[in-house]
């Protein structure tokens, strides 16, 4: 598949889009669209990987006129009615959703959204019932260790002993990886303890404290605060949750992760004095969602819940593992279309299921 790669997005994603073949083929139903907010204009990326979560405006734009010309793109109330047995769905039905609650939904993501008046579900952490701003966690380790001096480095705080070499982009990336993993289990106080000490080894100041200084790095890592998260709900936007500190909920004790799940709920309802009825799990990969995970939601109260992958089209989609299409820098407009049409997923299928019959016929 990766060497038939740029065939596909260069050449018969954009032939098959333009000729309107994706939406012929589609099936009706729902597709959900995943967004993690927009790159704020000036902003120089840290890292292609890390930063390619973020689309420009001018792309955003351009998907979401894709997107209102040839399907259906409707409000989160409508999704809701939609699971609870209250309303159809029109053909082709999209969701446009946004994950985690950085400043810039605000800044620069709902500025777009209402230019082209569309509505969006965005989840955000209990992070943003604060007052005062703060970032991701898993964010702020990725900048510490991409800064860190070189050489050889182990550290042993709150029960956790994190060691490697700092070299490479690469060998960053890697070690940042299995810290996030190895940070997962614990509650957020002994994470925040951890990540506290590993500054203090490296001399690195807390992010939080330079936005002040930086203005555009405070709407590409800022999270919202409550006040901002009540002027996005005031806008005509719907909130979701997204637990209360975003950890791997699959390496967390049990109680851990439903209190993550539960206690996020709370938080955000007590900030807008309205019910929150859509959860998103944290990273949303099948590594990060185990069967026992994916029943706390329905446990909490809440009446769906969102995956990060496997989304397109389709009309049998279990409400606590609603599947979503997740757009990164690097997707296309056409791309996107075929995604969405479910044309993506079924190509997937197709040449998993001649890979099963090509494995069978060499044993």
């Amino acid at each position: 598949m990766k060497i038939v790669s740029p065939f596909l997005k260069r050449v018969l994603y954009p032939s098959l889009s333009v000729a309107g073949i994706f939406r012929g083929i589609s099936s009706p139903g729902l597709a959900v669209v995943t967004y993690h907010g927009v790159r704020p204009p000036g902003y120089q990326p840290v890292d292609a990987a890390f930063d390619g979560n973020l689309v420009s405006a001018d792309v955003l734009r351009q998907q979401l006129r894709l997107l209102k010309a040839h399907y259906r793109v409707i409000s989160p109330d409508d999704v809701l009615g939609w699971i609870e047995r209250q309303r159809e769905l029109p053909l082709r039905a999209v969701l446009l959703t946004c994950d985690d609650g950085l400043l810039n939904c605000l800044t620069d993501m709902l500025p777009v959204l209402q230019e082209e008046g569309v509505k969006c579900l965005f989840f955000v952490t209990g992070a943003s019932t604060a007052e005062s701003r703060s970032t991701l966690w898993y964010e702020e380790l990725f900048l510490l260790l991409l800064r860190a001096r070189a050489g050889a480095f182990e550290i042993s705080s709150e029960g956790i002993a994190i060691q490697g070499v700092l070299g490479s982009r690469e060998e960053r990336r890697a070690l940042w990886w299995d810290a996030v993993r190895r940070l997962s289990p614990v509650n957020e106080e002994s994470r925040t303890s951890f990540l506290g000490a590993l500054r203090v080894h490296f001399g690195v100041e807390l992010l939080a404290s330079t936005f002040e200084k930086n203005p555009v790095s405070c709407r590409r890592f800022g999270l919202l605060t409550s006040a901002e998260v009540r002027e996005l709900a005031a806008a005509g936007m719907t909130i979701g949750a997204h637990t209360l500190s975003h950890p791997m909920l699959s390496l967390m004790p049990p109680d851990l992760a439903y209190a993550e799940i539960s206690e996020s709920r709370a938080k955000i309802e007590s900030t807008l004095q309205e019910q929150v009825w859509a959860f998103a799990y944290p990273f949303g990969d099948p590594q990060s969602v185990t069967l026992q995970v994916l029943g706390m939601p329905q446990q909490a109260g809440y009446k769906a819940a969102f995956l990060n992958f496997g989304g397109g089209l389709g009309s049998e989609l279990p409400p606590f593992a609603l599947p979503r299409v997740h757009v990164t820098d690097g997707m296309s407009v056409a791309e996107l279309d075929a995604h969405v049409s479910g044309f993506y997923a079924r190509l997937q299928r197709g040449v998993g299921r001649r890979a099963k019959i090509v494995g069978r016929t060499r044993a």
